[in-house]
């Protein structure tokens, strides 16, 4: 399981994060462990052709602690 973090939006407010998330992201429905649905990020597959996948580490802070840093603007990377 990945983990991740659920932000409560107002309608208004998630419609301008939404206009202001570049390509190759975008805005899509994940199913959660529960059974939910919520609306999380997604990547165009050109996004991720030479990404490292890293799945194995559970999540991205969980990536950024192993690889010993807290820089959140790595690149290279997907989950």
């Amino acid at each position: 399981a990945i983990e991740v973090e659920v932000w409560s939006l107002t309608p208004d407010a998630f419609g301008k994060f939404v206009a202001a998330i570049p390509a190759p992201l975008g805005m899509g429905t994940l199913r959660l462990d529960d059974g939910t649905a919520t609306k999380g990020f997604i990547v165009e597959n050109e996004g991720i052709k030479d990404a490292r996948d890293i799945s194995s580490f559970g999540g991205w802070r969980n990536y950024i602690a192993q690889a010993g840093g807290s820089d959140a603007t790595r690149k290279g990377a997907v989950a």
